[in-house]
């Protein structure tokens, strides 16, 4: 059987996850002997639509056997994926809510299938911690993903449902990456209301987000930065060398792990091209807190005795 090659597409290359996303394909590509071509769409949905219709319809280049990829805006592509399909090419959706996999599973003999983390969980997860520390409720500074993401979607909607009511939720948008996070956290600080708001945690859904709001803090004049700084911040995903260390080292007071999906895809792919696998319509991944939730919870009980002394 000849080598096969996947291209994967990630939404960019400065997020911590998508760089994680990277290093896992290319992790499992050299275990399984296959080839992996790894491409990034600056956060641009059109440009990644050009990129994907590149490989299926340039003749100028191999085909590749499978892509994989994670939207870069508010749609999977549709119209590219039956062009995928009926070229012969695999189809696999990373990390958003798909409607036509059965119907491309149906049609093509390709594999096709979609994977992602459980994002109504990781943002109920998310909530459950806003609740862990703050037992008397409070206000959230809460930094979301773009509006056309289903990925923000899901989480917000878990967020709101796991909250109690006395945890109140101001939100605002970025765009997966630190900067996008600092330059909205920056605008909102030089705004008069946000002199006048109580801010209990700051709550990011992805972990670069996180870190960019801590910049915006951090980058404020002396006398206003030690009352920012020393408001609780916590992110979603959780990465090893970023996610968990920071929160090891205090910068981060939480985060959730949500495990790099692009090494199951390419186990998945792999089988099914050697083995003719039937393959699930979604594969999902389960999240989890960290640090655990009873843990946030005794922190929280230790900070309030020690208030009280």
């Amino acid at each position: 059987m000849k080598r096969l090659t996947f291209v994967v597409s990630l939404t960019n290359n400065s997020n911590d996850y998508q760089q994680e996303q990277a290093a896992a394909a290319e992790k499992a590509a050299r275990r399984l002997g296959v080839e992996v071509k790894i491409i990034h769409a600056d956060n641009d949905a059109l440009a990644q639509s050009q990129q994907l219709l590149h490989f299926v319809q340039d003749s100028s280049v191999a085909r590749p056997d499978a892509i994989m990829f994670e939207p870069a805006g508010g749609t999977a592509f549709p119209q590219v994926a039956r062009a995928a399909a009926a070229a012969g090419i695999g189809w696999v959706v990373l990390n958003h809510d798909v409607d036509y996999i059965h119907e491309l599973q149906r049609t093509y003999k390709v594999p096709v299938f979609a994977i992602s983390s459980d994002h109504q969980e990781v943002g109920k997860i998310q909530g459950q911690q806003f609740a862990a520390m703050l037992p008397n409720g409070g206000t959230v500074l809460y930094i979301e993903g773009p509006a056309n993401s289903s990925a923000a979607k899901d989480r917000t909607a878990g967020m709101m449902k796991a909250k109690p009511a006395n945890i109140q939720i101001k939100s605002m948008r970025a765009n997966w990456t630190e900067e996008s996070a600092y330059r909205t956290v920056s605008s909102w600080l030089r705004l008069r209301t946000s002199l006048e708001s109580r801010i209990d945690i700051v709550g990011a859904q992805d972990d670069s987000m996180a870190m960019g709001a801590r910049k915006a803090f951090h980058d404020l004049a002396e006398g206003d930065r030690a009352r920012w700084m020393r408001i609780p911040i916590t992110g979603c995903d959780g990465m090893p060398k970023t996610g968990q260390a920071w929160v090891k080292n205090g910068t981060l007071a939480a985060t959730i792990f949500i495990r790099p999906n692009t090494d199951l895809a390419i186990e998945m792919l792999v089988e099914a091209f050697k083995n003719g696998s039937t393959l699930p319509e979604n594969k999902v991944t389960v999240p989890e807190s960290v640090p655990s939730l009873a843990e946030l919870a005794a922190a929280a009980q230790k900070l309030a005795r020690a208030a009280k002394v």
